[in-house]
């Protein structure tokens, strides 16, 4: 996990919601409680061990999603040059990290595609991920290419020239 902690996880969309998505099929759900333990490194040792290897297992999930997510985004930031994987992280970057894969853990789930709010955040990090591509778009103050110099390509062109040499020597 290079653009998103555990801990932001945790935040936004929280344990709950993790548990419930990121639990493997036909296992009992991971407590929010040790969920909320399991991301942010605390003390798990009150746990049943199976519970713990249940949480492990849903933790595992959440970073296989978040390394997916990470690799389409630096796919994109590719074909930009940008030079990967970015550091420092712009904060919009770890935004769209999580909403990728807080659709990659969803996308099993049934419900209408138009009036979900996971599906809508999905869609448009991928817009302005092809917005960044296009080069309509930057990362803002953290963006590497605008704010370095030696990354930007200025051309100039212009209409071949009216008047040279060999036209002026008639006059």
């Amino acid at each position: 996990m290079q653009y998103i902690t555990p801990d932001d996880l945790a935040e936004r969309p929280g344990a709950r919601e993790l548990a419930q998505v990121a639990t493997k099929e036909g296992a009992r759900q991971v407590a929010t409680e040790l969920m909320e333990a399991t991301l942010r490194g605390g003390d798990r040792s009150t746990w049943p061990t199976d519970q713990v290897a249940v949480a492990d297992d849903a933790l595992q999930r959440i970073q296989d999603a978040v390394t997916e997510a990470e690799s389409i985004i630096d796919g994109s930031l590719a074909k930009r040059s940008y030079p990967l994987p970015l550091s420092p992280v712009p904060r919009l970057v770890t935004g769209w990290t999580r909403d990728i894969a807080r659709y990659l853990l969803h996308k099993d789930r049934g419900g209408k595609e138009d009036t979900d709010p996971v599906v809508r955040n999905y869609r448009d990090a991928l817009k302005f991920l092809a917005m960044i591509v296009k080069g309509e778009f930057s990362l803002g103050a953290e963006d590497p290419i605008t704010s370095n110099p030696d990354q930007l390509d200025v051309r100039f062109e212009s209409s071949p020239s009216v008047f040279d040499r060999t036209s002026r020597r008639a006059f």
